[in-house]
């Protein structure tokens, strides 16, 4: 195969879902069909290949987005598992970023769930093309079209159906090919392994019909081949049909619609030969953007191996004591034991080994060229969202977003033995995530350490003891406020002292405003430089900054708060950037203490899934709770409740909503806003 094959036949893909969709039973099986895995391994038994870490047996969901490559009809597909949960989200928007198409896993029963709605969205957030798999068609209560159509309501998405279950619940035995108008049913003694081609059956001859027609309408709405085919009655042939069904996926017109259960081992090869058929290769994607570090102009480059280097590292892992860093390449080649450059740090980065992954297990490579998902050992200093690239051609991509951590715990070791750990033990998992946060409280001398839930929290310190035996006492939880002020106030400070035999002067004058809520902090300089000469700004801007760190109510970061410099005063030969920051912090603290200093607090959206009978009861609770309705929503035979209620008020609720619906309610929630409660 020539190199340019090669990269045609890449698939980097996500398989994206709500928790429990069977994301991570549906990539077992992908390993499993493609040869990559030779025993078929159960996330309710803990024996799932991606879910390596003992934390996600235990479990029974996917913490770390792993990541494998497989094989199959000549193309390599680089599959990556991600997490539903919400608490994880960052692993699965760092995910998207580096990938080419998604697979959306959807239960049958639950549909469209809330989870799978913001993975959805981040996909959207990317322009990654997606293909639909409807699994768990075996369940009670499973509805195939009724995924499909939430599809269209709550995500926005325009599905096409390729597939037609052949019976459901526990009758459900195979699909019906809309593309190839032929009936697929799996032999279950081989494990799924094997399966057979066969007519459609006359009872549903009909119905496919009806399906292969709806589909050829859809695609001829979007491809002008297709319609001039269809307006003018010619035959369409298969070939065509697929080649259509891959330009609008690639396009993001369509999402190919297929359906199964991957418990039971029925539907997973057709969905393997879609990944292959419908979602694009590196090639197909426009080519990558990044900025020129030193003019700022707009650099691109395709995906090829002659190319100047461009990669981003999505993940960084520790990994027996070692630093993984997992690259994707956009472009050029990368080999074992050359060198990097790191154009955010002006740094060269030598990368001693390139590993092919298999979630836990890897080989070591020579070389890696454009479009490969890779892990590297040896970079010391780059970090996630980071941008690798060759000396000669520097180009910065666009960082990875992360978000910012609303809860915290204060942890203390137990021991002195785990007092020289803790330190080091922390570092490693503030590289690997960096949604993760800590701090020394200094009234109390209390490490915090800071996440994005109760539950990721949890993990953090349930692998401090499993993989770093690192014991620790662990403090209630706490809420992660902001503060800001109610009104406009002014302050000057002068900072004239004597320092290590030097004398320093520095006056400034500022004025404190609020902004409208969400707005950040902004400073403006309104000084003439004959009281204040220029080069002293940025030091006095600095000051604020520094300031603004920790409020005066209870010293959590100020926010929404515009500073002015509105005077001050220069002395020449005494003037110092020491001076100005100084007094510019002081004059910044004092404005804080008289503008009325209040806490906002992080408001989350709550999304409630509840019978009807249980509505009342809820609802009186999320109330109670200080929370705000936004809207009422029937699901099929279930109700979702849309709420705002401060995080502060929704410790314990997971427990209240259990024993409030008889253990059937459920419920997801993420930050919104920092706001009044």
């Amino acid at each position: 195969m020539s190199k340019k094959t090669k990269i045609k036949n890449i698939r980097n893909i996500g398989i994206i879902a709500h928790i429990d969709a069977g994301k991570t039973t549906v990539t077992e099986r992908i390993l499993y069909y493609t040869g990559r895995s030779h025993k078929m391994g159960e996330v309710h038994d803990g024996e799932a290949i991606m879910d390596w870490m003992p934390d996600e047996q235990e479990r029974g969901i996917t913490i770390t987005s792993a990541v494998t490559a497989c094989h199959w009809k000549g193309h390599e597909i680089d599959i990556i598992d991600t997490p539903g949960h919400v608490d994880f989200t960052i692993e699965v928007e760092r995910s998207l970023r580096v990938l080419d198409g998604a697979v959306g896993v959807f239960c049958a029963v639950g549909g469209v769930e809330p989870q799978s709605e913001t993975v959805w969205r981040q996909a959207d957030k990317y322009k990654v093309p997606k293909i639909a798999f409807v699994n768990k068609l075996d369940r009670i209560g499973a509805d195939f079209l009724n995924a499909v159509d939430m599809m269209k309501t709550r995500l926005g998405a325009s599905p096409l159906i390729l597939q037609l279950p052949v019976g459901s619940e526990d009758t459900f035995s195979g699909i019906i090919d809309l593309v190839g108008m032929q009936q697929i049913v799996w032999d279950e003694d081989t494990l799924g392994e094997a399966f057979e081609l066969q007519p459609i059956p006359q009872s549903l001859e009909e119905l496919a019909g009806e399906y292969r027609e709806k589909l050829v309408e859809i695609l001829a709405d979007v491809d002008d081949g297709i319609m001039e085919a269809y307006l003018s009655e010619e035959p369409i042939g298969e070939s065509d049909i697929r080649e259509a069904i891959r330009r609008a996926t690639i396009d993001l017109k369509l999402v190919p619609v297929l359906c199964g259960s991957a418990l039971k081992n029925k539907g997973v090869q057709p969905l393997i030969d879609a990944i292959v058929a419908y979602l694009p290769s590196p090639v197909d994607i426009p080519p990558i953007k990044g900025l020129d570090p030193e003019s700022g102009e707009t650099l691109q480059f395709a995906a090829r191996d002659s190319e100047p280097l461009t990669a981003i590292i999505f993940k960084v892992a520790m990994m027996e004591g070692r630093k993984m860093s997992f690259i994707r390449i956009y472009s050029g080649k990368v080999h074992a034991g050359g060198e990097v450059y790191n154009p955010g740090r002006k740094s060269t980065e030598k990368l001693s080994r390139i590993l092919r992954m298999h979630a836990n297990k890897r080989e070591r490579v020579d070389a890696a060229g454009a479009g490969s998902l890779v892990g590297v050992v040896g970079l010391k200093h780059s970090t996630t969202g980071e941008t690798l690239c060759s000396k000669k051609v520097p180009v910065l991509l666009e960082k990875i977003e992360f978000y910012e951590p609303v809860i915290s715990v204060a942890i203390e070791p137990k021991s002195h033995a785990d007092q020289e750990k803790l330190d080091e033990v922390l570092d490693k998992f503030m590289l690997e995530d960096p949604t993760l946060r800590v701090k020394v409280d200094e009234d109390t001398g209390q490490t915090i350490l800071s996440g994005m839930g109760e539950l990721h929290l949890e993990i953090i310190i349930s692998r401090m003891l499993r993989e770093f035996k690192t014991s620790v006492n662990v403090g209630k939880p706490q809420v992660v406020y902001r503060e800001t002020i109610k009104k406009e106030a002014a302050a000057g400070a002068i900072f004239d002292k004597e320092v290590a035999g030097q004398r320093h002067f520095g006056e400034v004058h500022l004025t404190l405003r609020p902004r409208p809520r969400g707005e950040g902090n902004l400073f403006v300089s309104n000084v003439d430089e004959t009281k204040i000469p220029e080069n002293f700004i940025p030091a006095i801007e600095q000051g604020v900054v520094e300031s603004l760190e920790s409020g005066m109510a209870m010293g959590y970061p100020v926010v929404d708060v515009e500073t002015v410099l509105t005077g001050g005063s220069f002395r020449e030969s005494l003037g110092s950037d020491l001076a100005y920051k100084v007094s510019a912090s002081m004059a910044c603290k004092e404005a804080l203490s008289t503008g009325g200093p209040f806490l906002l607090d992080p408001i989350m959206d709550v999304e409630v899934f509840i019978t009807e009978a249980f509505m009342g009861e809820v609802i009186g609770d999320l109330n109670s709770r200080g929370g705000k309705i936004e809207s009422l929503e029937p699901q099929m035979d279930a109700q979702v409740i849309r709420a705002v209620v401060p995080l502060a008020r929704m410790f314990g609720y997971a427990t209240s909503l259990r024993s409030a619906t008889q253990g059937r309610g459920t419920f997801t929630m993420q930050f919104s806003h920092f706001d009044r409660s």
